[in-house]
């Protein structure tokens, strides 16, 4: 029997960074930056006892920056191709080192995460990396590689478009220029030449602004200059290097990796790859983001990952729903649509590629999030997260920096999150210790309750769409069933209590084995008693708060 996983996303350099004042677009000097050390026990155990099981810590390989680190022996990246100050963590400078900027002592850099790796194991949590296999920094190059390690690119033809051990993709003949400043902040303009593709797949010499200019394309063998051709035998270089760059970090005892864009990467690759790793490693685990829903099976089935992001379903239409632009309805089709896929999936309403839900570019308000945020959690039994903040109703106001004022805490600046801050200092407001308590209440509840992590599901809207009594646009039904236990949860996206009569059909009963009658009902959230009656003849009252959602609990009537 395996527990629900909960995901704590978290980018330390943001976290621990308690500076009072911010400049726009200020250095590491002018605003400050977190560390791995203000991850502390005390820290960690709550984080743990706020119902989470793993925490993914965003940002930790090294990556082109515009802070110079010259003199720990660090090569100085150009300004050019650094979106931001701090630096994309996406764009990669060396897959064998951590990022400076989170070390106590940059010259015990990697000391220092591997403390972090023991800490966050002592608290009860589980760690999670991101591996990023699509692309690098244009200004790869390892200083920590081990002994005996080839650099990517350094063996590569370049004067031809595609070799297959090629680490990177060429234009022969032509330089980089790019539509945007080649000089950035620096006294010379940044030269590439031959020019390599973009990471974005942009196969061109002058990507802009709004591109992955920073980053250039990692060759699996796919020829793109010959009808996107797979040639993979013998094995590719790049493939055995990426392997040993998985091996290397699973060697520090990490408990599973979050691979960035990886259909963006050869199923292939990760059907050779994963079971390697995993033949080392058998408890670790692989999560994909995707947003190909017609490749899912391929990445479970063939690529042998053990989740992907529910994005393009679940996390759209919920969304969708909390702005008011869909029915709650809908959400019976994102389950039908997965076709017995939705335990694989990873599910969650915020990360660092989307807009907080608090944004005025949203919701503009946190507690209109609750509803979306509960099903998320608790209508399969896959993994959910929840990324740094949310849980406080963190708006993501103002510009930080390259990222502007988009609703995105900015993975690109040395900038605060002022509700965590709150939270570090005890000076939290009530409201984001209100949201906190309904996050924490829900999330222990899924952690421990073997209906939502173990359970069986039977969606209750299909006998409710003609029900006067119960509004299907704006609430969604549905039942979970254990061993020993039944729940029912309703969950209400309306800004008004809603006092429902919910029919349970015939086939409900039948279907999970539910003796009918009158029982005595706890409803989790509030942990209060209730009386109520189970029935198909007669309907079932339910009062729901706004903006938010109920589980009653029945202990009793399982046949």
């Amino acid at each position: 029997m395996t527990k629900k996983i909960l995901i704590y996303q978290v980018l330390p350099r943001l976290y621990g960074n308690m500076a009072k004042k911010t400049k726009f677009d200020g250095s590491i000097v002018d605003n400050g930056c977190g560390k791995f050390a203000d991850f502390t026990d005390d820290r960690l155990t709550e984080i743990k006892n706020s119902g989470f099981t793993h925490i993914w810590y965003t940002g930790v390989i090294e990556h082109a920056t515009k802070t110079d680190y010259s003199k720990f022996k660090i090569a100085a990246d150009h300004p050019a191709v650094v979106k931001g100050r701090a630096g994309s963590p996406y764009a990669i400078k060396d897959y064998y080192d951590v990022d400076p900027d989170l070390a106590t002592d940059v010259n015990k850099r990697m000391n220092e995460y591997e403390d972090l790796i023991v800490r966050t194991h002592k608290a009860g949590l589980k760690v999670i990396m991101d591996f990023v296999p699509n692309h690098v920094a244009r200004s790869y190059h390892s200083d920590a590689k081990p002994r005996g390690v080839r650099d990517l690119g350094a063996d590569d033809i370049t004067d031809v478009r595609f070799d297959r051990d090629n680490n990177f993709y060429y234009l022969p003949g032509e330089k980089l220029c790019a539509q945007f400043d080649m000089k950035g902040e620096a006294k010379e303009d940044y030269v590439e030449f031959p020019c390599k593709v973009t990471g974005d797949d942009y196969f061109a010499n002058n990507p802009g602004v709004y591109q992955w200019y920073e980053t250039v394309k990692l060759n699996y063998g796919r020829d793109y200059t010959n009808g996107n051709r797979l040639d993979i035998h013998p094995i590719p270089s790049t493939w055995n290097k990426m392997r040993d760059i998985l091996l290397f970090w699973a060697k520090k005892k990490i408990d599973g990796f979050r691979c960035d864009m990886a259909e963006m990467v050869p199923t292939e690759f990760w059907e050779w790859v994963i079971p390697q790793v995993k033949e080392k490693y058998p408890s670790i685990i692989f999560i994909a983001e995707t947003y190909n829903p017609a490749q899912y099976r391929d990445y479970i089935f063939r690529g042998h990952f053990d989740y992907l992001y529910d994005k393009v379903g679940l996390y759209d239409t919920l969304r969708a729903i909390a702005e008011c632009k869909e029915s709650a309805s809908a959400i019976t089709g994102c389950w039908q649509r997965l076709d017995g896929l939705a335990p694989s999936m990873l599910t969650f309403m915020e990360n660092h590629d989307e807009q907080r839900l608090a944004s005025s570019h949203v919701l503009g308000d946190a507690t209109k999030g609750r509803p979306a945020m509960f099903v998320a959690a608790t209508v399969s039994n896959a993994p959910t997260m929840v990324y740094f903040g949310q849980e406080l109703g963190e708006p993501a106001e103002g510009k930080q920096g390259f990222s502007g004022d988009d609703g995105k805490t900015s993975i690109f600046d040395y900038s605060v999150v002022p509700t965590i801050q709150r939270k570090l200092n005890g000076k939290s407001t009530k409201a984001e210790k209100d949201l906190e308590n309904f996050y924490s209440r829900l999330l222990t509840i899924c952690r421990d309750n073997e209906c939502i992590y173990n359970g069986t599901f039977f969606d209750l809207m299909y006998v409710n769409y003609q029900n006067q009594s119960f509004d299907h646009n704006r609430e969604y039904a549905y039942v979970r069933r254990s061993d020993e236990r039944i729940l029912i949860f309703v969950a209400n996206f309306s800004d008004e209590k809603k006092n429902n009569l919910i029919n349970l059909p015939q086939h409900m009963f039948d279907f999970l084995g539910i003796k009918q009658g009158k029982v005595s009902a706890t409803e989790l959230m509030s942990g209060k008693t209730v009386k109520i009656e189970l029935s198909a003849a007669s309907p079932l009252k339910v009062s729901v708060p706004a903006q938010s959602g109920v589980i009653l609990e029945v202990l009793t009537n399982v046949r």
